[in-house]
């Protein structure tokens, strides 16, 4: 099978289980506050489970350990806005805004998948 393929599966394997299994309300009802630590472990377990995927792709530590790095920041901060923009706009899941917002959000950790899958294939440490 193609490695490109099988690592946008385990990506998407892993975004379901660190964004849906193992976040808890804790997790949740924190990311709107500047690094307290239930965003900081929710971003830290979206990067431990990236690893097995990455490494589909490269065995490369130091760009392994960039991309990760990148995806915890971007992670964290899409988390972060989104609570905060929630927050302002006091969003519920019965409106539209909530739903564009939530899924905005979930295209940004989409996109840096994809972006994640061709730092590995294409650059060289």
């Amino acid at each position: 099978m193609n490695p490109i393929l099988l690592a946008m599966a385990a990506f998407e394997i892993k975004h379901f289980v660190c964004d849906f299994a193992l976040q808890n309300s804790w997790m949740i009802g924190k990311k709107g506050r500047y690094f307290h630590p239930g965003g900081l472990i929710h971003a830290g377990l979206h990067i431990l489970g990236s690893l097995p995927a990455l490494l589909l792709l490269t065995r490369a530590p130091k760009l392994i350990a960039m991309i990760l790095a990148a995806e915890f920041i971007v992670h964290y901060h899409a988390d972060f806005f989104k609570a905060k923009l929630d927050g302002h706009l006091q969003l519920r899941s019965d409106t539209n805004a909530y739903w564009i917002v939530f899924g905005l959000d979930q295209l940004i950790h989409q996109m840096t998948y994809i972006t994640m899958i061709y730092a590995a294939t294409t650059l060289a440490i």
